[in-house]
């Protein structure tokens, strides 16, 4: 029997929605989930109001590009999510990459694919994946404006 977590790395290289889900193929599995995350060309300030206050410093600004920087525990922390993400009842298989370095707008920056019999269950473990992913893996992203100011978005 195959490990369930299929693939969970951190590349420099583009990313390829193919590549993760040919890690999940599996005949038991009946529902596949995706989640794919892209560089936007817009973004909100760190620390303002992500409900739209009227308030003009809460006005979203062009993002041109941006870079993530990985801890060097990320890639430990990110198989441990991708492992709990497979324990979810139902979950027969998991695969995760997430970009590292320099991209650009419209660039992937993370595919997530999950496994089950049912479709139930593949969205509940993509859903925990991502908000893990989100809230416990130790990436930051540098994003630059299109008025060439940056800032850090997601440190501790």
């Amino acid at each position: 029997m195959q490990q369930k977590v299929r693939v969970a790395r951190l590349v420099d290289e583009p990313l390829s929605v193919d590549r993760v889900l040919a890690a999940i193929r599996d005949p038991a599995i009946g529902g596949i989930v995706v989640f794919i995350g892209a560089v936007r060309d817009h973004d909100r300030p760190a620390g303002t109001d992500p409900a739209g206050a009227d308030d003009d410093t809460d006005a979203e600004r062009a993002v041109t590009s941006l870079d993530y920087t990985a801890h060097p525990l990320a890639l430990d922390r990110l198989q441990e999510v991708a492992g709990r993400a497979a324990a979810v009842d139902g979950v027969h298989a998991v695969a995760v990459e997430h970009r590292v370095g320099h991209l650009e707008v419209g660039d992937l920056a993370v595919v997530i694919a999950v496994g089950a019999a049912h479709r139930a269950e593949a969205f509940t473990g993509c859903r925990q994946l991502i908000d893990e992913l989100k809230s416990g893996v130790p990436i930051w992203k540098e994003q630059t404006f299109i008025d060439g100011v940056s800032e850090w978005v997601g440190l501790p």
